[in-house]
């Protein structure tokens, strides 16, 4: 039933006569746990300025004059004329909790894909990234590697950007791995049902803010380097690019998502909880890739892996493999990294005599440390030239807190080789 917001004619009776008791509205049941509905957010926590900035977003309709105590609000394109939103200005109204209450609902039973979008965004605060990947399908429905494809490059495009938000670089590897995880971790990604070929995440904030902040200049970067190299042939066009975090990573994330599809977009919204960053101005970001940006973006990810250097590390780790084919000789080790190179584990071939001096710190417990450098090639998980290989002694304490790491680095190890 719509709700009449006009002010009410002053009753006849006498002030001293109460006014009917207004019938309590009856909540919502607890959610069986066996419900496959998505839980809704709780009203009693909707600020409406946030609720209006969704609405406004993602196209909804403002219906009658601006200003006043409330505003109606239908979906986009008049897609359903009988759904209708009334929206309090504020919560300082007797009846802003109820109507927040019914916008709640009416955005629940809307089969409108943007509804279930607001309704993720007031659940789960955050900066809202969306990818769009236009495959060839029947019906609407797209081949199931072309989904598993979009959720594995836009994985792989969130960890670049985890990555050059600790430090610029044209090609990572392995590097940053660890810290790069734990990010994803946090992000979540709203429930199955927005379409296919779309996907729609968010990223916390105000925490994770410098990761969504280097993603926005790295893809715009991008956008203006494969203009640039279109148009005018530079090749160098990419390099000035991974000052603003562009990297191989990034590069080959938008590869994998624009390769079998007639193209992609990718568009991200600033929590309206939160606010828009310094330096972004209040627009939202929507960039667009096409196949003919491959060509471009192919010769860039072989540039960009090319170009970066070795680095000499001074490092400690933890012998966690030993091999070599004959009792004498030089052999290989792995090492887990505790210090000093931001890889978790390391490859290095030693010879006969830094190698026994492995063996003994792997038998004793104890860690090694050596210098040496880390070469591109594999992902900087090799050690090359090492030199100076020592153990190093460790407390009693030291070394609890050596084997509790080297514990806790197999156990996710294990969940990732399982995932």
């Amino acid at each position: 039933m719509r709700r009449d917001t006009r002010p009410e004619a002053p009753a006849p009776e006498p002030a001293a006569t109460p006014a009917p008791a207004r019938a309590a509205r009856p909540r919502p049941a607890p959610a069986d746990p066996g419900d496959t509905e998505p839980p809704l957010p709780d009203p009693a926590r909707i600020d409406p300025d946030v609720l209006l900035s969704l609405l406004t977003r993602h196209g909804w309709c403002r219906r009658g004059r601006d200003g006043g105590r409330y505003s109606r609000w239908t979906p986009p394109d008049d897609r359903e004329p009988a759904t209708s939103l009334l929206v309090p200005a504020d919560r300082g109204f007797e009846d802003s909790a109820d109507l927040l209450e019914e916008a709640v609902g009416a955005l629940s039973r809307s089969g409108v894909p943007s509804a279930r979008a607001i309704l993720a965004a007031l659940l789960v605060p955050g900066d809202e990234i969306r990818w769009r990947r236009d495959t060839p399908g029947v019906g609407g429905a797209v081949p199931w590697a072309a989904e598993a494809d979009l959720r594995a490059a836009a994985a792989e495009m969130l960890v670049a950007a985890a990555k050059a938000a600790r430090a610029r670089a044209a090609y990572f590897g392995a590097r940053f791995d660890a810290g790069a995880a734990e990010f994803l971790d946090r992000v979540l990604v709203v429930a199955p049902g927005t379409g296919a070929g779309l996907l729609t995440a968010y990223a916390p904030a105000p925490d994770d803010r410098p990761v969504t902040k280097t993603l926005v200049r790295a893809l715009e970067a991008m956008r203006d380097a494969i203009d640039l190299q279109r148009t005018g042939g530079r090749s160098d066009a990419f390099d000035a690019g991974v000052l603003h975090g562009v990297s191989r990573e990034l590069v080959g994330s938008v590869v994998r998502l624009v390769r079998g599809s007639e193209g992609v977009g990718i568009t991200l919204a600033w929590s309206p909880a939160v606010g828009v960053p310094q330096g972004f101005g209040d627009r939202r970001l929507l960039l667009e890739f096409t196949p003919g940006d491959l060509p471009a973006l192919e010769a860039a990810a072989e540039r960009l892996e090319r170009s970066e250097p070795a680095v000499d590390v001074e490092l400690t780790g933890a012998v966690v493999r030993l091999k070599r084919l004959q009792p004498h000789g030089s052999g290989a080790v792995r090492l887990r990294v505790l210090s000093g190179a931001e890889v978790d584990e390391v490859r290095v071939r030693l010879d006969e005599e830094s190698y026994r001096t492995a063996v003994r710190a792997h038998l004793a417990g104890v860690p090694v440390r050596l210098r040496g450098r880390l070469e591109r090639k594999g992902g900087f998980r090799r050690l090359s030239d090492p030199a100076g290989l020592v153990p190093v002694e460790l407390d009693a304490a030291e070394r609890a807190r050596m084997l509790k790491a080297l514990r806790a680095a197999d156990a996710d190890g294990g969940r990732a080789a399982e995932g």
